[in-house]
């Protein structure tokens, strides 16, 4: 079979300026050279305004593929195939990559496997074991995608804060002695070679928050030795922003592998403006050499458990039982209301943080704290103390400012990801960010706004995270590359999710490949779980 190789696909998708509009067509390999049966392919998608995934000016193009590859980008109008797409006018680029996701478990259930909340993006691969929480036995994990097959494909990362646990068991806040370490770094080691992509930590959280430095890269190392990267939910994105990204920097440095800084943002209004000072740290580094990135979901709210938000640290230790024993001890307890109202007061008010899964009471999800505390004609910090007591409370906080938000954007080493994860519609109120999070980025701030080019907004879905995570051969339109494609309409794209109504799937979306099956047909979802278990390539 003769097809284009990767020299000449990247010959094919050479600079054209945008300005001269309509596009020229790109040039195929020569006719002559071609032969009947090296001309049919599964589906030709015609015409279309091309992004390689590596912000580079758009081409007029066509693109082949065949089974789940890529075989031909370039002028293929006397190509056969039995699905011909007309993509005059849409623009044509690699399955976006999400780096930062949570469906560990809902990747593997039954009614979110599809990931729909994801395709409907331009999805096409999503990276579970973020925060430092998630799933350990790998190869049991991967296993289950391959399978039953998933929507999207999955890349999974070592969980510290999980793998800390079941190393030390229910005590964890404290250091972990010389053997319980040494069980991480075995479960590290095992992980590793059943397939992770890197680590991840979650520094804010227990129980990460309780591991030193030491500790972290005493474990990374482990990562490093099999080329893993180490992604990190950094120690404060507060008050301690600049020095939790310093530590980041740092654990890489020691380990030698490379660094990845989740979800980069300052909080609360005393921090806004940080950003610039921790985006100058990264700078620095990679001038020295470091590998060091970033991402980011482009939203001014954040999303995790109302205890992380507004809890001391302290009082998180152990268990949330141990938890409710603080809340009643005459010492404790009162710290700890004189410490969730403080949060408060930084955070600009009880209207700055929404319920958004309460089990005790559905139906307070999408209030704020204070109207909850109206609803319930109670004081609102002891009907946060009251919420707690049944357990995990998800929430949405108002705590980052426009122009950091566009600010980090801007950087040419920060990816898009959304730090969701699958949703079907019920009666929660999730931040939308995973409804919304990559259409947002190009409908709103690249297509509308002009915050960052068309390119530089694709090139932070697809070709940077395939770089962060070391994929060859998925996040660009190549030749040989896997067939993770998606066609959208730039007038139309747009996410639809608010944080009143977040169960909006996002519009735009015409056509999606995962692995060359249609995800995605004529803007409505197949039912095909085409997505596969990735595993990183030998080191």
């Amino acid at each position: 079979m003769h097809v284009l190789s990767r020299a000449s696909a990247l010959a094919v998708l050479a600079y054209v300026s945008l300005a001269a509009l309509p596009l020229a067509r790109a040039e195929v390999q020569s006719p002559e050279a071609q032969t009947a049966a090296e001309t049919n392919a599964d589906v030709l998608i015609l015409g279309g305004r091309v992004h390689d995934g590596r912000n580079r000016p758009e081409l007029r193009a066509d693109v082949a593929i065949r089974g789940d590859r890529i075989v031909a980008i370039g002028d293929l109008e006397a190509w056969q195939a039995p699905l011909r797409i007309d993509a005059r006018d849409r623009v044509v680029c690699p399955g976006f990559i999400d780096l930062h996701s949570h469906s560990d478990s809902p990747i593997l259930a039954k009614k979110t496997r599809e990931n729909l909340s994801y395709l409907t993006q331009g999805c096409t691969t999503v990276v579970t074991g973020n925060c430092g929480g998630g799933k350990i036995d790998v190869a049991d994990y991967l296993g289950r995608i391959d399978k039953n097959g998933a929507g999207t494909n999955v890349a999974h990362l070592l969980p510290h804060g999980s793998i800390r646990s079941r190393a030390m068991g229910g005590s964890f806040d404290r250091a972990a002695t010389d053997e319980e370490l040494a069980r991480m770094r075995a479960l590290f080691e095992r992980g590793m070679r059943e397939g992770a992509f890197g680590m991840s930590t979650g520094l804010i959280y227990a129980p990460g928050r309780f591991a030193s430095t030491d500790e972290v890269v005493a474990c990374a190392s482990v990562v490093a030795a099999h080329g893993g990267m180490y992604a990190s939910h950094i120690r404060s994105e507060g008050d301690g922003l600049v020095d939790a990204v310093k530590e980041a920097i740092d654990i890489g440095r020691r380990a030698g592998c490379a660094v990845h800084v989740s979800h980069m943002k300052a909080s609360v209004p005393s921090n806004w403006g940080k950003v610039r000072e921790a985006a100058a740290l990264i700078e620095t580094a990679r001038g020295e050499g470091l590998a060091v990135t970033a991402d980011q979901y482009p939203y001014i709210a954040s999303s995790t458990s109302l205890a992380a938000l507004v809890f001391p640290g302290w009082a998180l230790a152990g268990t949330n039982a141990d938890l409710v024993r603080r809340l009643d001890d005459e010492v404790d307890g009162p710290k700890i209301r004189a410490a969730i109202r403080h949060a408060f007061e930084r955070r600009g008010g009880y209207d700055k943080i929404l319920i958004a899964s309460y089990a005790r009471e559905p139906r307070w999800s999408g209030l704020s704290i204070e109207a909850a505390a109206r609803l319930a004609n109670e004081d609102p910090v002891e009907l946060v103390c009251r919420m707690q007591r049944s357990g995990r409370v998800s929430a949405v906080a108002f705590s980052m400012c426009e122009d950091d938000v566009r600010f980090v954007m801007q950087q040419p080493w920060v990816a898009t990801a959304s730090d969701g994860s699958s949703k079907v519609t019920d009666a929660t109120r999730p931040h939308p960010r995973s409804y919304g999070t990559f259409p947002r980025k190009i409908g709103r701030y690249a297509l509308e706004a002009g915050v960052v080019t068309l390119e530089a907004a694709i090139h932070s879905c697809t070709g940077l995270p395939a770089d962060i995570l070391g994929l060859e051969d998925r996040g660009r339109l190549e030749v040989d590359s896997f067939a993770d494609i998606v066609v959208f309409d730039p007038v139309t794209l747009r996410d639809r999710a608010t944080y009143k109504d977040p169960h909006r799937l996002s519009v735009g979306v015409e056509w999606l490949f995962v692995n060359g099956q249609a995800a995605i047909a004529k803007g409505e979802a197949t039912g095909r779980n085409a997505g596969r278990a990735l595993r990183p390539r030998p080191r």
